[in-house]
């Protein structure tokens, strides 16, 4: 996979969504389990290990009736909440360097049950190993669970679509309506008028077969962000490049935004530059100053309903059809910037 169709993937947003949130999962465990593990300080000693309970309760029976404080046997006995007895049994039977009066003097106090003790039979207590560090198997095993729902997500919302498509050019309007299964929609046509493709017309003149690609886009005033932008595919996956239309000029201040100009651009992995042109209103057409600052970006064309736009690179051409467009009214210029425009963007290899 070369690079320019890498940087295709990663400006669909099915890709970059779950790519996103894998990568973010991934990135937490490791942080969260490796490099920064969570560290519990201040807990209560009724969640604290058992091991350390018994230890704890072993300094307080010592402490306790060595300086004759029933105050702090108790406040031992209460910390230890519902493993006080677990935990004195424990004592019981491993006293270590208690003594059993030391065990029944501190049991006096607290009112616990007093058990008499029975010689322990030669038995060594292995301790419970307490694992430390990070248990890298259950991270490892998770990092393999998401890399797996990762490329089940990139399945079903890419290759699954592609490998349908099979050898059948991609053709998409703004419905997901194709020529092949009937055209645009009714819809379309009636919005539209004479100016909306219909299913029965031929192809135009000097196009003899479908195009390898088709698009619609249609900004709404209001849409600030509005930078549509497609992938190129032949028939047998291969990926040529791209095309789309975003904003490339604005009037006026504040929100929403009073476009006056589009870029329209159509890149070609065969060739070394990205063809643009500029989709102008009316004013901004007649206006001078807009009108060379505007050249730098590409030719500039006046935006008519019904208008063509064509666009050519080493092999591939695009036709940009304005389908629709209205002018907005407010505090600016008349005819001066768009309340919408719809674009139909259609691909042959040349």
């Amino acid at each position: 996979m070369d690079s320019e169709k890498i940087k295709a993937l990663l400006k669909d947003y099915r890709v970059i969504i779950p790519l996103g949130v894998v990568l973010g999962l991934i990135l937490g465990l490791v942080i969260g389990w490796g490099i920064w593990p969570v560290q519990w300080t201040d807990a209560a000693v009724e969640h604290l290990r058992e091991d350390l309970q018994i230890e704890y309760l072993r300094m307080a029976i010592y402490t306790s009736t060595g300086t004759g404080k029933a105050a702090l046997a108790e406040k031992a006995w209460s910390e230890l909440g519902e493993n006080a007895e677990n935990t004195l049994t424990a004592v019981r039977n491993n006293p270590d360097y208690l003594t059993p009066e030391q065990i029944t003097g501190f049991e006096t106090i607290v009112g616990a049950e007093i058990v008499i003790q029975t010689p322990l039979v030669d038995e060594t207590e292995t301790p419970e190993e307490e694992s430390g560090g990070v248990n890298w198997l259950l991270l490892g095993g998770l990092c393999v669970v998401l890399f797996v729902a990762a490329g089940a997500v990139f399945y079903f919302l890419v290759l699954r679509d592609r490998l349908r498509g099979g050898d059948q050019p991609e053709t998409l309007s703004s419905h997901g309506a194709t020529p092949e299964d009937g055209g645009w929609l009714k819809e379309d046509q009636e919005r539209f008028g004479s100016d909306f493709p219909d299913s029965s017309e031929a192809p135009e003149e000097g196009q003899e077969t479908l195009p390898v690609a088709q698009f619609m886009t249609t900004y709404m005033v209001g849409d600030d962000l509005y930078d549509d932008s497609f992938s190129i595919d032949a028939p047998t996956g291969e990926f040529l490049g791209e095309c789309g239309v975003g904003i490339s000029e604005t009037v006026g201040v504040g929100e929403p935004k009073r476009v006056t100009a589009f870029e329209i651009w159509l890149f070609d992995k065969n060739d070394i530059q990205t063809v643009t042109k500029v989709a102008m209103s009316e004013h901004a057409y007649e206006d001078e100053k807009i009108r060379v600052r505007l050249e730098s970006k590409g030719e500039p064309i006046l935006a008519e309903v019904g208008k063509t736009v064509l666009l050519e690179t080493a092999s591939l051409q695009l036709e940009a059809r304005i389908v629709d467009m209205a002018y907005g009214e407010g505090a600016a210029p008349d005819r001066s910037f768009f309340e919408r425009l719809t674009l139909e963007l259609s691909i042959w290899p040349k």
